[in-house]
């Protein structure tokens, strides 16, 4: 956990990582700041600004006095966002270099399913 972002994002995006990959399902216990701050060796405050940020973007739910869980819809949400990310950090700037380039989408694409028959 060293990438130059700050811990508390990090620690954010592990959480939506595991709701992603459905390591932790919609109305699962999200894990508590106190086992993240241990298992992550960090500040408990920075391992709960991670987790709050997850909570004022509607992914996690508080549950007072038992604790966070996944939101239902989590998921879905979740992906559909990694997805707009991603068209604007891969694909757009993929498809304006490919213009730049003469490349037309229709071999842009069969580029791209060449790449995946060799995967």
């Amino acid at each position: 956990m060293d990438d130059g972002r700050p811990l508390f994002v990090q620690i954010a995006e592990i959480i939506e990582n595991s709701i992603i990959d459905g390591t932790l399902e919609e109305e699962a216990q999200a894990p508590s700041t106190n086992e993240l701050a241990a298992f992550h060796r960090i500040n408990p405050a920075t391992a709960a600004k991670g987790l709050n940020q997850l909570v004022s973007d509607g992914v996690l739910y508080k549950r007072r006095g038992i604790g966070m869980f996944v939101a239902p819809g989590a998921r879905a949400e979740l992906r559909r966002r990694r997805q707009e990310r991603f068209a604007r950090q891969y694909i757009e700037p993929l498809v304006a270099e490919a213009d730049k380039l003469g490349i037309s989408l229709t071999d842009l694409k069969r580029m791209l399913d060449q790449q995946e028959v060799q995967r």
